[in-house]
């Protein structure tokens, strides 16, 4: 059913260090096969204090690298309820027709379907013509509402769209698409030995912020013997300790070695690095055992040079598997794995903060600190909490 409003708040960043909250037409028309969401909650991601910061190179190194087309509504971590469908209707991925009232996740990003890379069956991310909620769709262009940031969302025909179970809260199902980039473990899973991920193995967390939170909470569940977090504050730690059943190593001098002192001597079987930022990497080479497998899955923004020898890959028959973000075929596993574990797992803690729309500059200091913030909600009903 149609609203009687005529304009929509959203928290616009209009430069680097320019967030102000401003107001749009709510849309007149939907296109065919589009549909408007009315936002219950979004997250504040790496990337988004990255864009903020004016750290705006992304897909480094491919035919699609790009930055950041100013002005954009931010926001790619949503769950809403769907207020309008275009002529003709719209679909979920399961199939079925969505219909106003339906509490979905959209994905946060929309493919051609039709390049190379969409014909073969690869994860979408890798779509040549790749267009990205809240990142690169600009707001200067009508309708305007491409991130999530906003009282309304405004999905291109063809996004992807999740149904969300009704036993799931809000404040977890906004956690599904950081729980979906874990299919990396599932990847590792596949993999041959001497590389990998087996159940009994020891797995470390380089970054505790909500991606790296929810990788240690996944590895636990997938079977491994012992999960380690390495991250500068106390509180973050504390944090994956209290959810995953991780234990908790501070950086520094000694954590290499008190790392291996808890795995024989050999290392970790798999590293996870999830801090996006240089050094970290070199980090994950002088923890992982001999053969080991490191998953990188933070760095999606440039930030500059990492000097690293490729000879230490070789020399050590280490494997290296890069993650470019979540794979659509595993949304609907993730939200199941939510509904089934949220009554037992904390997964309601990552959350540290919500922010009304109005309250968005304030959303963006807090996340920037990392010793008090875990995710920090955009939620446009809500105060600061």
């Amino acid at each position: 059913m149609k609203t009687t409003t005529s304009t929509v708040r959203a928290a616009t960043l209009l430069a680097p260090r320019r967030l102000e909250v401003r107001e749009y037409p709510y849309p007149e028309s939907l296109e065919p096969g589009a549909v408007l969401l009315r936002m219950l909650a979004s997250g504040i991601c790496g990337t988004d204090k990255h864009t903020y910061r004016g750290e705006t190179e992304q897909y480094l190194g491919t035919e699609y690298e790009r930055s950041t087309p100013f002005p954009i509504i931010q926001g790619h971590e949503n769950v809403g309820v769907v207020a309008e469908v275009g002529p003709g209707g719209a679909v979920a991925f399961d199939g079925m027709p969505l219909a106003a009232g339906d509490r979905v996740i959209p994905a946060p990003n929309r493919a051609c379907g039709r390049c190379h890379m969409c014909s073969r069956g690869f994860p979408y991310y890798l779509c040549r013509n790749i267009e990205n909620y809240g990142n690169s769709l600009t707001c200067a262009v009508a309708p305007h509402l491409f991130g999530g940031w906003s009282e309304y969302l405004y999905l291109k025909p063809g996004t992807a769209m999740f149904r969300v179970p009704e036993e799931l809260p809000d404040e977890v199902a906004v956690l599904t698409e950081i729980f979906a980039v874990t299919h990396s473990l599932e990847r590792a899973a596949a993999m041959r030995r001497p590389a990998g991920f087996r159940p009994g193995d020891t797995v470390a967390i380089i970054g505790a912020g909500p991606l790296g939170v929810a990788h240690a909470i996944k590895a636990s569940l997938m079977g491994a013997g012992q999960v380690l977090v390495l991250d500068p504050s106390s509180k973050r730690r504390g944090l994956a300790a209290r959810v995953a059943d991780a234990v908790s190593i501070a950086p520094g001098d000694g954590a290499a070695a008190e790392v291996r002192g808890r795995c024989r001597g050999e290392g970790l079987d798999v590293v996870v690095n999830a801090t996006g930022f240089p050094g970290a990497f070199a980090q994950a080479t002088a923890i992982v055992r001999d053969g080991g497998t490191i998953i990188e899955v933070g760095a999606f923004v440039d930030m500059g040079d990492e000097a690293f020898n490729p000879a230490v890959i070789c020399g050590r028959s280490l494997s290296l598997l890069g993650v470019g973000g979540e794979d659509l075929r595993c949304y609907e596993g993730t939200l199941a794995l939510l509904a089934r574990h949220h009554r037992h797992i904390a997964f309601d803690e990552i959350v540290s903060h919500r922010f009304a729309i109005e309250d968005a500059p304030a959303a963006m200091t807090t996340a920037l600190d990392a010793d008090v913030s875990a995710k920090v909600l955009i939620v446009p009903s809500s105060g600061p909490q």
